[in-house]
C-alpha cells in the first residue's frame, strides 16, 4: 500500500500558485501476485471450451475477496481455438463491485517472465465474474520446444492482481501566511533571570547588600565586567566584586539597564547613575573603572555643558533647549558610560553640535574642576 503523502514544503511551492485551502485524495491500491503451474500439460483435454481452474488465492489471510485462475487450454470459442485462453476469476466478494487491474505472464524455464499481457484499466469485477485474454497465446508456439515455454511438460503462469479500494482524503488549509513569528521577549526573559537569581554564578556587594548575577551576562554587557573577570583577578577567583560609595537602588536600576536594555527609573537617577558608574570597582588596579569625567549640568546662563574628556560645550539654542538637551545627554551618557570603557580625554563620546559647532578647550583647572 503506498503511503499517503504530506502536502509539499513551502520551498517547493513557491513556484507556484498557493490556495488557501487544499485536499489530497489517494487511492489505496492492493497489489499482489500468484502463481500456477500445471504438470503433464500436453495432456490436458484437447475440446475446445474445456476449462481448467486453479485454487483460491487473495491478498492475505484477512481478504474476504478470493480469486482464481481459469484457462481453457484449446481455446474459449471457435475464433479462438488455436489459443490458450487465460481468465481471472473473482469467486467470492463481500461487495457489490471490486475494481482491479491483472497482468499475466508465462515464466520460462529460466523463471523469467515471458508473454506478458496486461489489462489497459481497472475493470468491473462482480462475484462470479471473470476478465482475461481469450487469444493469450498460439497453442503451436507454446508447445515449440524450441521456445522454451514448457520445460518437462509444465506450464507456469504468473499473475499480478492491483485491486483498487477505497480512496481517502486529506484536506487542510495553507498556513505559510498565518505563521505568526512570536515578539522577542530576551529583554524581558533577561529581566525575570536577574530578579529570580536563577543560576547565578558570582556575588555583587553594594553598601551592605549582596546581589546575585551572571558573569557572562555581565562581561558581554560591560567591558569593564569583562575584563575583571578574564583576568586572574581577586573578584575573578572569588567570583565576589565589592563596590562601594553606591546606593543600591541606584546599583540595581544599573544592573536592570545591563540585563535588559532599559532603566525605566533612569530619567530620575541619571546624575545617581553618573555618580555610580564613576565609583571604582574593587580591586580593579586603578586599570579598569566605571569612570565619568565632569558633570552634565548645564554651566551659568544654561549655554555650556561639559562633556566627559571634554570639558564644556557651547550648545547652541534657547535656554529651553539647552535644558532638554541636558537632559538627553545626561541620559546618554549615563547609558553609554555604563556599558563603554573609559576613553581617552581627545574622544569624543557623544556629539552633540554639528561639526562646525565651537568646543571649548578645558584648561587644567577645568578638567580638574569636573572630576
Amino acid at each position: 500500500m503506498s503511503r499517503i503523502p504530506s502536502p509539499p514544503p513551502p520551498a517547493e511551492m513557491s513556484s507556484s500558485p498557493v490556495a488557501e485551502s487544499w485536499c489530497y485524495t489517494q487511492i489505496k491500491v492492493v497489489k499482489f501476485s500468484y502463481m500456477w503451474t500445471i504438470n503433464n500439460f500436453s495432456f490436458c483435454r484437447e475440446e475446445m471450451g474445456e476449462v481448467i481452474k486453479s485454487s483460491t488465492f487473495s491478498s492475505g489471510a484477512n481478504d474476504k475477496l478470493k480469486w482464481c485462475l481459469r484457462v481453457n487450454p484449446k481455446g474459449l470459442d471457435e475464433e479462438s481455438k488455436d489459443y490458450l485462453s487465460l481468465y481471472l476469476l473473482l469467486v467470492s466478494c463481500p461487495k457489490s463491485e471490486v475494481r482491479a487491474k491483472f497482468k499475466f505472464s508465462i515464466l520460462n524455464a529460466k523463471g523469467e517472465e515471458t508473454k506478458a499481457m496486461e489489462s489497459q484499466r481497472a475493470y468491473r469485477f462482480v462475484q462470479g465474474k471473470d476478465w482475461g485474454f481469450k487469444k493469450f497465446i498460439r497453442r503451436d508456439f507454446l508447445l515449440d520446444e524450441a521456445n522454451g515455454l514448457l520445460p518437462d511438460d509444465k506450464l507456469t503462469l504468473f499473475c499480478e492482481v492491483s485491486v483498487v479500494q477505497d480512496s481517502v482524503n486529506i484536506s487542510g488549509q495553507n498556513t505559510m501566511n498565518m505563521v505568526k513569528v512570536p515578539d522577542c521577549r530576551l529583554a524581558e526573559e533577561l529581566g525575570d533571570l536577574w530578579e529570580s537569581s536563577r543560576f547565578t554564578d558570582c556575588s555583587l556587594c553594594v553598601a551592605g547588600q549582596k546581589f546575585q548575577a551572571h558573569k557572562a551576562i555581565l562581561a558581554a554587557r560591560s567591558p569593564v565586567f569583562s575584563a575583571m573577570f578574564e583576568h586572574e583577578m581577586e573578584e575573578s577567583k572569588k567570583n565576589r566584586v565589592e563596590i562601594n560609595d553606591v546606593e543600591p537602588d541606584v546599583f540595581k536600576e544599573m544592573m536592570c539597564f545591563i540585563y535588559t536594555g532599559k532603566a525605566p527609573n533612569l530619567d530620575k537617577m541619571a546624575d545617581d547613575l553618573l555618580a555610580a558608574a564613576d565609583k571604582p570597582c574593587s580591586r580593579c588596579d586603578g586599570d579598569v573603572r566605571l569612570e565619568v569625567h565632569g558633570d552634565l549640568s548645564p554651566s551659568p546662563g544654561g549655554r555650556g555643558v561639559p562633556l566627559p574628556g571634554l570639558g564644556p560645550v557651547s550648545l547652541p539654542g534657547s535656554p529651553e533647549e539647552t535644558s532638554e538637551t541636558v537632559l538627553e545627554v545626561r541620559r546618554d551618557s549615563a547609558v553609554r558610560t555604563l556599558l563603554r570603557p573609559p576613553e581617552p580625554a581627545t574622544s569624543l563620546l557623544l556629539p552633540l553640535s554639528p561639526p562646525s559647532a565651537p568646543i571649548e578647550t578645558p584648561d587644567a583647572d577645568a578638567r580638574g574642576s569636573a572630576r
